[in-house]
């Protein structure tokens, strides 16, 4: 029988020390599925804009797991019946909720595993632990899914005050360096509490839910959309489809074996059997960049320079507008790069394109916030709040960019 301790601490710089709260989580964080999160990053290319921005999905991870102790150990205070199962599977499915994630977090899903979301993936992850582990996953698979009947449960998981959120908000912050978006994740989780099964928030924390929302968008519009970590991830998505289209044309490219799985094949969320999650499991950011390193002294012109252009940050310029109509400028100049580099205008795609962004920081078709007022009432934190920028935060935001090489400034 093995003597191995497994009530380990992990020292956070955000929040001190986590515990490990059980034998089964140290477990399912040694497993190799989990592992692979800490070379998986936690923002994209954002560290091409925010140097300090370096920390991984594992650390967002086990970030995620420590404030749902603190929920519930908040929640139990105030008399919420959780039972020992419950609290579990809370554990396992808040750690696991993103262990579905490829290299650079979302540029695989919009290139080589073009229509299967980090989520699919994640509960097929889910569902391979399970059987590894005995069905000791089920109650948490079950949360995962929304089929529990206990709502508040999946709220903590997946909503619009979550814990993925408190923890990616203050921890995307600490690392970027954009203070703007640290939340106070420990006054917010003090004030939950739960009212018919349904997660609500105590009316004296309606300020720290309001400034959750301001920092939410402060940080969309300054780290995830960003104008420079916006282009690096398209141009790293153009270089994925170029090396998969190229692949698939019959050219041999050098990469690992994963990855030239992926590229030679064409995976939908039905045939993503246990051969395939073995060989996602082994994609990383690693592959992708040594991937990138090799494919910049290709013969293709199109692969070569969109690969140099995020090796030696040399990225194209893009613009950012909000009036759409200056999005026409774009067929002039693909006309010109198409001449001066012997492109088709099909090609001249690759490097030459344009698209939009959105901002919302609270939806008011999606699951609401819920303030418990006094008298007992519970309304949305839009219409409790007399802020009135919280309405305005509840509304989409879009802007339009155009990306070109820089020159033809």
């Amino acid at each position: 029988m093995s003597q191995i301790n497994k009530l380990k601490i992990f020292n956070d710089p955000i929040y001190g020390f986590i515990t490990i709260p059980n034998a089964l989580i140290y477990d399912l964080i040694q497993h190799p599925y989990f592992q692979r999160l800490r070379r998986i990053s936690q923002m994209g290319l954002s560290y091409l804009v925010y140097p300090g921005a370096n920390h991984t999905r594992f650390h967002h991870a086990l970030g995620c797991m420590h404030l749902m102790q603190k929920a519930v150990e908040v929640l139990r205070f105030k008399g919420v019946a959780i039972s020992e199962a419950e609290e579990n599977a809370l554990y396992i499915a808040i750690l696991l909720h993103d262990i579905g994630h490829g290299p650079f977090s979302h540029a695989m899903e919009k290139s080589i595993v073009e229509d299967v979301h980090h989520e699919a993936i994640s509960l097929l992850f889910m569902n391979q632990l399970n059987n590894e582990f005995n069905g000791q996953l089920s109650l948490a698979i079950q949360v995962f899914k929304g089929e529990y009947h206990r709502k508040f449960m999946l709220q903590l998981i997946s909503s619009q005050l979550d814990m993925d959120r408190m923890d990616y908000l203050k921890r995307d912050s600490f690392y970027s360096g954009v203070a703007e978006g640290n939340v106070n994740s420990e006054r917010l989780i003090q004030m939950m509490n739960v009212v018919d099964d349904v997660l609500v928030i105590e009316e004296k924390g309606i300020y720290s839910v309001e400034k959750f929302l301001m920092s939410r968008r402060l940080m969309y519009w300054q780290a995830y959309l960003h104008k420079t970590s916006l282009v690096a991830e398209l141009i790293l998505t153009k270089v994925l489809k170029r090396a998969k289209e190229l692949t698939l044309k019959g050219v041999q490219l050098p990469c690992s074996e994963p990855l030239l799985f992926f590229l030679q094949n064409r995976i939908a969320l039905e045939n993503f059997d246990a051969n395939i999650l073995d060989l996602f499991s082994q994609l990383d950011d690693f592959d992708i960049i040594s991937a990138l390193k090799s494919w910049q002294r290709q013969d293709d012109f199109i692969l070569s320079s969109l690969s140099k252009m995020i090796i030696n940050r040399d990225l194209p310029k893009i613009k950012i507008v909000t009036d759409k109509t200056l999005l026409d400028e774009i067929g002039p100049l693909q006309e010109r790069f198409a001449v001066e580099n012997n492109l088709s205008i099909a090609d001249t795609n690759y490097f030459i394109f344009k698209g939009k962004i959105k901002n919302q920081a609270y939806s008011k078709e999606a699951e609401p916030i819920r303030i418990l007022k006094k008298d007992r009432t519970i309304e949305d934190v839009v219409e409790a709040s007399d802020q009135l920028n919280l309405k305005s935060l509840s509304k989409s935001v879009t802007k339009y960019y155009i990306c070109f090489p820089k020159q033809l400034v």
